[in-house]
């Protein structure tokens, strides 16, 4: 089994982690994009012809199913990306955990970058999922880009920041961006809760990871041998795992149980 997953950067460690949770001997292909990222600047068209490009470096590899690790992807490209690959390749996109952290009831968070921040997209899936729930959007500026390059002072004033906006009385934060779950335990930590609150997060990479599997017809197996390799393609050439990416667990974690690179 190979799963290949696609973003501009660290992204897509949380999903890819999440796939080698529930399969160790799954093969994994990450294809991310250094040399056009950050694609949240870009325009609609901009981000689908780079996405589309990751995409297209991925499938060359024959992967069992692909996914979209971003959001901003998903959005923007998920569309073009499925008329070119499936049926032949299933792709799996990525939803912000709306639908789960409204379920209870509120009061909800989601945690985005300014760009989808209130953006058409994200009001959609609030009134589809979230109607009737006390929801706060709260813009988290710089964030994304401090994860990308593992600055931790950086990270830690834009959490800070995003927190204060952060309403006490909230008991679930959606996490609307891949980068975030990289750094979820620094966003628990900071976020202020009444007393006797048990604060939830809300991430969309186990889900993700859950759905790929599905869509292949395969079914998790934790305890199986950690036999899967990685390959990482950086804009469509073949290279090492970036030294950023080892700075989070999820990272480390696939190159620990990864052997070499494969590409059959």
């Amino acid at each position: 089994m190979k799963i290949a997953l696609l973003d501009s950067g660290t992204g897509l460690l949380a999903a890819a982690a999440a796939v080698r949770r529930l399969r160790p001997d799954a093969d994994l292909v990450l294809s991310n994009d250094p040399d056009g990222m950050p694609w949240g600047p870009r325009t609609p068209e901009d981000i689908t012809g780079h996405a589309l490009a990751c995409a297209r470096a991925a499938a060359a590899l024959r992967p069992d199913a692909l996914i979209v690790a971003c959001n901003t992807a998903s959005v923007h490209a998920l569309a073009a990306i499925r008329a070119e690959l499936e049926p032949d390749l299933p792709v799996v996109g990525t939803v912000p955990a709306i639908k789960p952290a409204a379920a209870a009831g509120g009061p909800v968070a989601i945690w985005a970058t300014p760009a989808t921040t209130g953006s058409p997209y994200q009001r959609g899936l609030i009134r589809e999922f979230a109607t009737g729930v006390d929801v706060t959007e709260v813009p988290c500026p710089g964030l994304a880009e401090a994860v990308e390059r593992a600055d931790a002072e950086a990270i830690g004033l834009a959490v800070q920041a995003a927190a204060a906006l952060t309403p006490h009385h909230v008991r679930d934060v959606v996490l609307g961006c891949t980068h975030y779950e990289l750094v979820a335990d620094r966003i628990r930590a900071a976020i202020r809760v009444a007393d006797g609150v048990e604060l939830r997060l809300h991430g969309s990479a186990d889900a993700v990871a859950a759905q790929t599997l599905r869509r292949i017809g395969a079914v998790p197996a934790p305890g199986a041998e950690p036999t899967g390799r990685l390959t990482v393609l950086h804009t469509g050439r073949e290279a090492q795992l970036d030294p950023v990416m080892l700075a989070y667990p999820e990272g480390r974690s696939l190159v620990a149980t990864s052997p070499s690179p494969a590409h059959s």
